[in-house]
């Protein structure tokens, strides 16, 4: 008998520890555990997979500068990646500007060829000719820019339509966004 009640309590043990396994892993004694179907997020863009353009856009303050630009980030790659965040902005040789963020940061799943697009606003240059920046200070001009996004490189860009003109080394920036900015 007494073998047998060692067996008996061995059964009895198992079972528990069978059950709160199966309680803590939500899988039944007996069954396979199928396959996650959760797949982890692409990653980041990498500045290789991105071909970068800019443009003036349509809709920017009044002034004779930049004033506002939409800047197009296109995946060349063949592989989805995701963009997410603010630019940083900085004029040819380095000059970085100080950036306000407007708007919510989302992160933007780019297929191959697909686009994201960032807005920047710039403070306008006003007048004609030289022209000049309403706070006194000198305006820059600048045949290209250093735009760069988090986790996805930095990236020397001109304007197709002209030179990034602007005042007081500052600009305003929107988040990466899945929607062309105007």
């Amino acid at each position: 008998m007494r073998h047998s009640n060692g067996i008996h309590r061995t059964a009895l043990a198992t079972t528990a520890v069978m059950a709160v396994a199966a309680a803590v892993t939500g899988i039944l004694p007996g069954t396979a555990m199928a396959a996650s179907t959760t797949t982890s997020p692409p990653p980041a863009c990498p500045a290789s997979a991105l071909q970068v353009s800019a443009w003036q856009a349509a809709h920017r303050p009044v002034g004779t500068g930049t004033g506002a630009a939409v800047v197009q980030f296109t995946n060349v790659s063949q592989k989805t990646c995701v963009l997410k965040g603010y630019p940083t902005v900085a004029g040819a040789g380095n000059t970085p500007l100080k950036v306000t963020p407007t708007g919510t940061a989302a992160t933007v799943t780019v297929r191959p060829q697909g686009k994201a697009w960032v807005k920047l606003t710039f403070v306008q240059v006003q007048g004609e000719g030289d022209g000049y920046c309403v706070s006194g200070n000198t305006p820059a001009a600048y045949p290209t820019m250093v735009i760069g996004l988090p986790h996805s490189g930095e990236h020397k860009v001109a304007l197709k339509d002209g030179w990034w003109a602007q005042c007081d080394n500052k600009v305003t920036a929107t988040p990466v966004s899945a929607v062309e900015p105007s």
